[in-house]
C-alpha cells in the first residue's frame, strides 16, 4: 500500500509539474507533491509534453513587436510573431518592460497556449535601468569590487520592478583598443581584473538566490574574443593565437561561469574563420563540455542569420545547422530556428537531442528564475512605483560614481578646489550637458536626467561661478539609434569663453565625447577631443593656465597636449544619474579621489594597440645605440597614462618590500607583503597593486601581469601592512592547448599603486 500510493504522489507529481502556473491553483497538498521533484525532474517531465513545434519554439527570442495595450496586430511581421506567441513559439522576449507589458505578453504565454510556458523577458540593463550608474568601463575604475556588486544590484532590483527578468550584461570582453566603442560596456585590458569584475557584477545581478523576486539571470557576453575587433572596427574580424584566447580572452568568461551566471551571449565576430556564433568549439567544447556550463547560450541580434553574410552558410537553413549543432540554443531575432529547425529535425539532418539539450537548459533557467511557480511574479505594479528611482538608489549611483573618477594629474595641487573666495569660470560643451553623462546604453532612462557639472558646483554657494558653453559639441537632435553629428565650422561661443576665463583664479573646463559617441557601432579612428575642443582648450589657456581639465567620456582618449600643458586632469567619464554631483564633490575635495585605470591612454593613436600586459619582443632595448630595435621613430614607446594609474590628494609611500622567502616548490603558498603610509594631508584609499613576471616560460609570458590588488583606506599619517599570497592560481597560464601548467624557474614581484611600479623583488619556484 506504502508503495501505491508513493507511486501515485509521483505520477501526480509529474502531471502538474508540466502545467506551469496553473499548479498554483492546486490545493496545497498537491503543491507538497510538486516539490517532491527537483528542477531537472519538472524539465524532463514538461518536455515529455512538448511537441517538437513546441521545443523549437522555446528556442526562439523576438523583440517586442506590438503596443501589448492597443490593438492585436493585424498583417506583417508583427502578425506572424502574435501567432507564433499565441502557439507557444516564443521562447523568451526582449524590449518589452513595465510591469503592466510585461504582464499581458506573459498572460499570452501562460494562458493562451497549451502548455502554459512562461516567458523570459530580456533587456539590455548595462549600467542601470532607470537610475543610471557609470558605464562599466568607468565603474571598473573603481577597482571596488563590493561597489560594482552594489551598483549591479540596484540596476537588478529596478529591473525586475519593470517586469524584466533577464539581463543582457555583464559584457566582459577584454578589449586593448579605445577605438572599439564597446570598450565602455566591459572591464578593461585585464584578464585578472576583468575577471573579478565579472564576478561581482554576476553575482549583484543574481543575488544569493534567482528565485528572488529583485534578482535576475546574467548574461556573460560576447563569447568570445569580441574586444579584440579588427582596427577596432564593430562587427569585424578577430585574428588572435591561442595563447592570447586562453590567457587573455577566456578568463573572465570563465569566472562568469564559476560565479553561476545562466547564460552566454555569442558575439558577432569571427574566430580561425568561423564566425562564434556557429562555432562548436568555443561553444560546445569550451563553454559545456570543459567547463561544465548548465545554461544556455543566445545568440547576439540575428547573428546565426549572419553567419550567410559571412559566407559560411549557403542559406538560413544551413545556418540553423552549423548554429544548432555549434550549440546556440537562442536565436535572437534571426527568425531561422522557428523557420527552419523542425523540418531539419524531421529529415534526419538536425538530431532531436540536439534540440532538446537546448530547450532543456532553456526550460531549466525559468524554473530556476520561480517562472513556472509565479508566471507573474515580476510584474507588481505598486512595487513598481515603489522601487524604480527611489532616493537609496540615487545614493547607491552617486557612491560608485565617485569612487569612479581617476585623478590623471594634479600639478601644483590645484585640486581640490577652495570652497570660498574664489572666482571659477566653469567652460564647455558638456559642463552643463544634462544628457551625455548618462553614457551610452540607457535604453529605460530618460533623457536629460542627469545631473550636471555645472548643478554639481551650483551647490558650492560660497566661490563666484561663472558658467559659459564655449562651442556645441554635437549639432542637431541625437538618439541611441542614431549617429552624432558634431560641430567642426561654429566658434561663436569662444570668444566669450576666453574673456570669462581672463579674469577667473581657476577655471574648470568639461570636454571629452558625447555619450553616443560611444557603444556599440561608435568606432573611431580619431581618439582626439571631437570637434573644436582642443581650439577651445588651447584658446583659455593662453590667457589663464590654472585649468582643471574635467574628461567625461566612453573611453581612453589621446589627450598628449592636454597632459603636457594642463596642471589638473580628472578623469570623469560618463557616470550616469548623478554625475555631476560625483564630479563637484571630487573637485572640492568633499571626496578624495580613488580610482586607477582600467585601460591604458596612449599618446596617439598610432600607439593602438599599446596595454601594459605586453611581451618583451626580442629587441625590447636599445642596447646598441642604433634603429634596430622595437619603438617608433616619432613617438616614445610609453604610454601617455599607463593601466592602474591613479592619483589621490594625499600621496602614498611604500617600504619593506619583501618576499618571505627566495626558493619555493611548486604548489607552495608564496606570501609577499609591504608597508604603505599615507604621506599627505587627506585621509585617503590606495589601490595597492602586485604584479608578477616569469622570466622564462615555453610560452612567452607578459612583461607583468596583475596578479592580486587590495582597495585600502588609510587616515592621514597611518602605515598598514599589506599582505598578499602566490599560489599556483596566479602562477601558472594556459598553454596552447588550453591546459593550465605552472612552470618551475625564476619569477620577479612587482608592488606598488599603478602598472609602472619599480618596486620589486625575486623568487624561484622548483
Amino acid at each position: 500500500m506504502i508503495r501505491r500510493h508513493y507511486k501515485i504522489i509521483i505520477a501526480a507529481a509529474i502531471m502538474f509539474s508540466f502545467f506551469g502556473f496553473q499548479v498554483n491553483k492546486k490545493s496545497g497538498s498537491e503543491m507538497e507533491v510538486v516539490k517532491i521533484l527537483s528542477i531537472d525532474q519538472r524539465v524532463d517531465s514538461l518536455m515529455q509534453k512538448m511537441t517538437l513545434d513546441e521545443k523549437v519554439g522555446q528556442m526562439n527570442l523576438y523583440n517586442g513587436f506590438w503596443d501589448v495595450t492597443g490593438p492585436t496586430p493585424e498583417a506583417g511581421s508583427a502578425k506572424l510573431k502574435y501567432e507564433h506567441l499565441r502557439k507557444g513559439w516564443v521562447g523568451a522576449m526582449l524590449s518589452v518592460r513595465g510591469t503592466r507589458n510585461v504582464k499581458e505578453v506573459q498572460r499570452i504565454a501562460v494562458e493562451e497556449t497549451r502548455l502554459g510556458i512562461p516567458l523570459l523577458i530580456g533587456f539590455d540593463v548595462i549600467h542601470g535601468y532607470k537610475t543610471l550608474s557609470p558605464i562599466p568601463l568607468a565603474e571598473s575604475a573603481s577597482w571596488d569590487l563590493q561597489a560594482i556588486e552594489n551598483s549591479a544590484r540596484v540596476a537588478a532590483t529596478e529591473a525586475s520592478a519593470a517586469g524584466i527578468n533577464w539581463t543582457f550584461a555583464p559584457m566582459v570582453d577584454i578589449s586593448r583598443d579605445p577605438r572599439w566603442g564597446r570598450v565602455m560596456e566591459g572591464g578593461g585590458e585585464d584578464p585578472y581584473l576583468g575577471s573579478k569584475i565579472a564576478s561581482a557584477r554576476v553575482q549583484g545581478f543574481q543575488g544569493d538566490d534567482l528565485a528572488d523576486k529583485n534578482s535576475i539571470a546574467a548574461c556573460a557576453k560576447h563569447f568570445a574574443a569580441y574586444g579584440f575587433s579588427e582596427s577596432g572596427k564593430e562587427y569585424n574580424s578577430v585574428d588572435i593565437g591561442t595563447s592570447t584566447l586562453y590567457n587573455t580572452v577566456l578568463p573572465p568568461f570563465k569566472a562568469a561561469a564559476d560565479s553561476g551566471v545562466k547564460t552566454f551571449m555569442n558575439s558577432f565576430n569571427e574566430l580561425n574563420g568561423i564566425p562564434v556564433t556557429g562555432s562548436e568549439f568555443l561553444q560546445r567544447d569550451i563553454l559545456k563540455e570543459a567547463w561544465n556550463f548548465e545554461g544556455f547560450v543566445v545568440s547576439d541580434w540575428a547573428s546565426i542569420n549572419e553567419l550567410i553574410f559571412w559566407g559560411h552558410a549557403k542559406d538560413k537553413r544551413q545556418a540553423a545547422i552549423i548554429a544548432s549543432r555549434a550549440g546556440s540554443d537562442l536565436d535572437m531575432e534571426g527568425y531561422v530556428y522557428v523557420r527552419e529547425l523542425v523540418k531539419l529535425v524531421e529529415d534526419g539532418i538536425v538530431k532531436e537531442s540536439i534540440v532538446d539539450d537546448a530547450v532543456r537548459r532553456i526550460l531549466k533557467v525559468k524554473f530556476e528564475l520561480g517562472l513556472f511557480d509565479d508566471p507573474y511574479k515580476y510584474c507588481d505594479p505598486a512595487n513598481e512605483k515603489e522601487v524604480i528611482g527611489n532616493a537609496k538608489h540615487h545614493e547607491a549611483v552617486l557612491d560608485v560614481a565617485k569612487k569612479s573618477i581617476v585623478l590623471l594629474k594634479n600639478e601644483g595641487n590645484l585640486l581640490p578646489l577652495k570652497k570660498e573666495g574664489q572666482k571659477i569660470a566653469l567652460i564647455g560643451p558638456l559642463a552643463a550637458d544634462k544628457n551625455s553623462p548618462l553614457g551610452s546604453w540607457r535604453i529605460a532612462s530618460d533623457d536629460n536626467t542627469a545631473v550636471s557639472v555645472l548643478e554639481g558646483m551650483e551647490k558650492y554657494t560660497s566661490n563666484s561661478l561663472t558658467h559659459k558653453k564655449g562651442v556645441d559639441l554635437v549639432l542637431g537632435h541625437t538618439a541611441f539609434i542614431e549617429e552624432v553629428v558634431i560641430n567642426t565650422t561654429n566658434r561663436n561661443g569662444i570668444d566669450e569663453a576666453v574673456e570669462t576665463a581672463k579674469t577667473a583664479d581657476v577655471v574648470v573646463m568639461v570636454l571629452g565625447e558625447h555619450g553616443f559617441q560611444s557603444g556599440e557601432g561608435r568606432s573611431r579612428t580619431s581618439l582626439d577631443l571631437p570637434g573644436l575642443q582642443q581650439e577651445l582648450l588651447e584658446a583659455v589657456y593662453a590667457v589663464n593656465k590654472n585649468i582643471v581639465l574635467v574628461l567625461n567620456n566612453g573611453r581612453p582618449l589621446a589627450i598628449e597636449w592636454a597632459a603636457k600643458h594642463i596642471p589638473a586632469i580628472v578623469e570623469g567619464w560618463q557616470l550616469g544619474t548623478q554625475s555631476g554631483n560625483a564630479i563637484a564633490q571630487v573637485l572640492y575635495g568633499d571626496y578624495n579621489p580613488s580610482g586607477k585605470l582600467p585601460m591604458t591612454f596612449p599618446r596617439n593613436v598610432g600607439q593602438i594597440p599599446i596595454y601594459y600586459n605586453h611581451k618583451s619582443t626580442g629587441r625590447p632595448e636599445n642596447t646598441n645605440d642604433n634603429v634596430f630595435w622595437s619603438h617608433y621613430i616619432d613617438v616614445e614607446n610609453t604610454p601617455l597614462y599607463p593601466f592602474g594609474h591613479g592619483l589621490s590628494y594625499t600621496t602614498f609611500d611604500y617600504k619593506n618590500f619583501k618576499i618571505h622567502g627566495k626558493d619555493f616548490t611548486v604548489g607552495d603558498a608564496i606570501k609577499v607583503t609591504v608597508d604603505v603610509t599615507n604621506t599627505g594631508n587627506y585621509d585617503g584609499k590606495e589601490v595597492v597593486q602586485l604584479y608578477i613576471r616569469d622570466l622564462f616560460g615555453s610560452i612567452t609570458r607578459p612583461v607583468k601581469e596583475l596578479k592580486g590588488f587590495e582597495l585600502v583606506h588609510f587616515k592621514k599619517g597611518e602605515t598598514k601592512t599589506i599582505e598578499f599570497t602566490l599560489t599556483n592560481k596566479e602562477l601558472g597560464f594556459f598553454n596552447n592547448q588550453g591546459k593550465y601548467i605552472v612552470e618551475a624557474g625564476d619569477f620577479e614581484v612587482f608592488v606598488g599603486g599603478s602598472s609602472n611600479t619599480v618596486l620589486k623583488d625575486a623568487f624561484t619556484l622548483k
